[in-house]
């Protein structure tokens, strides 16, 4: 892990920020973002370590492990029975100075006082820790803090921790609403100077830079790799990060994995990983090659937010926010293809690249026809990219494309076969689980699926009732 000097408290200066606030906006600002760095090592800014507080009390009500129920627990708290496998969550405060820099990378504030909020999820004892960390950028694009990234079955399986930061004014707003008691007193804006996520780059490198020294919020493990994930929207700020702001900053990070959003051209130091859904690739000019320091998959079948993510989000959504959301589609939505799978693959590929120089496998790329539509197969299944036994052996047409109302063209489509198209295609029960097996097998080999995912669709394909 990175080390580095904490960094004297100076006064603010007086450039007053670009106020560019949409997603949108965000994105062209990456695209114009020269990719050259032209900074010295010696001169790169050191990052801050920050305050962090103990734990703040309070968990989850009915959570078997707390003796006494506070008046408030962590928003957004994980259900997953974290005991079970050994894991622990906790809440801190965050607190001490930032730099502020706007969306094109030009420096705007310099050591704003901040206070904000971290979530961890970890493993309980020492020996069960594999020495990675894992620290996502919260994604605020539905208004509040969204754990886009966490996977509990691969994330625990594997003995990853997990930090959620909360390092956007929406995010932060939301939750000053949410509980005034255990939240009340968070800013990221400056007392409202800054009020367009200029402190969030700084903000979110202190995170991860609090984990290696004393009082770190993950006790006494000993992180050896610390790697930033975000997705989407969340992608596209860290994209910022590494483009432009990463060369003049000490580095934190060890490496970068981009979810199903933007990912920086400029070649650094540290790995890039990038992982998009079917949703996500809209043309078949990619602005970037696989080299020895990026690589690009692209899941075929897959959406920008799908299934699995949506059935683990509505009973929190449920018991936080009061109800969860309901969606009017063109198509039945949410595709099941599991681009879960090539995250937690990707993060597995992401340590090895980090800590050994080992890079990750290539994959083919969707493939486009020659008027720029994806190309397809009889079923209506996209060609190309990786493709999961979802696909290639499929029980339903899914695809990343949708319509309608709100969030629906990000969530994909879901159309089972009917029975005859079954029948047709797997006459018999065994003859479809061998089928599922081969193809597991085959991304397995190729290092798009880990084998503990692989038992998973196998018994998923068992129980599902294909064939006769």
């Amino acid at each position: 892990m990175r080390g580095g000097r904490a960094r004297g408290h100076h006064g603010r200066m007086t450039k007053h920020p670009r106020r560019l606030g949409t997603a949108v906006t965000l994105a062209l600002a990456v695209a114009l973002i020269p990719s050259g760095s032209g900074y010295a090592e010696d001169a790169r800014t050191p990052t801050a370590v920050p305050t962090v507080s103990a734990p703040i009390p309070g968990a989850v009500p009915g959570d078997r492990l707390s003796p006494v129920l506070e008046e408030t627990y962590p928003f957004f708290s994980t259900p997953d029975d974290l005991a079970r496998h050994g894991y622990v969550e906790q809440e801190f405060y965050l607190s001490g100075v930032a730099d502020g820099w706007d969306q094109l990378g030009v420096q705007v504030a310099t050591d704003v006082p901040y206070r904000t909020r971290i979530i961890v999820r970890r493993p309980a004892h020492r020996p069960a820790f594999n020495g990675t960390a894992l620290v996502e950028w919260q994604n605020v694009t539905a208004g509040y803090d969204l754990d886009a990234l966490w996977n509990g079955e691969a994330i625990m399986r594997a003995g990853y921790a997990w930090i959620g930061v909360s390092a956007q004014r929406v995010g932060v707003d939301q939750l000053r609403a949410w509980s005034p008691t255990r939240y009340g007193t968070l800013d990221v804006t400056g007392g409202g100077a800054y009020r367009a996520d200029e402190l969030s780059y700084d903000i979110f490198a202190q995170a991860a830079k609090a984990l290696g020294g004393p009082g770190s919020p993950l006790d006494r493990l000993d992180v050896r790799t610390l790697l930033a994930v975000g997705a989407s929207q969340s992608a596209a700020r860290m994209t910022v990060y590494y483009q432009h702001i990463l060369p003049r900053v000490e580095p934190v990070f060890d490496g970068y994995a981009f979810i199903v959003g933007n990912a920086p051209t400029r070649v650094g130091d540290e790995p890039v990983f990038q992982v998009l859904s079917e949703t996500d690739v809209r043309t078949p000019v990619r602005p970037s090659p696989d080299t020895g320091r990026f690589r690009r998959w692209e899941v075929a079948g897959g959406a920008h937010s799908g299934w699995r993510g949506q059935e683990y989000r509505n009973p929190i959504s449920v018991r936080d926010l009061g109800a969860a959301p309901v969606y009017d589609c063109a198509l039945p939505p949410f595709s099941r293809v599991p681009v879960h799978h090539a995250t937690a693959a990707a993060y597995d590929h992401l340590v090895r690249w980090v800590r050994f120089g080992t890079p990750p496998p290539v994959a083919e790329p969707l493939v486009f026809n020659a008027d720029g539509t994806k190309a397809r197969d009889g079923l209506g299944l996209a060609l190309g990219g990786i493709r999961y036994s979802q696909v290639t052996v499929p029980t339903a047409v899914g695809t990343g494309d949708n319509a309608g109302q709100s969030f629906c063209f990000l969530f994909g489509s879901h159309q089972p076969f009917d029975e005859p198209t079954l029948d047709r295609l797997y006459p018999t029960r065994g003859g479809y689980v061998a089928k599922v097996v081969l193809a597991d097998l085959r991304n397995v080999g190729a290092g798009y699926l880990l084998p503990a995912d692989a038992h998973t669709n196998l018994r998923e394909a068992i129980a599902s009732g294909v064939g006769r």
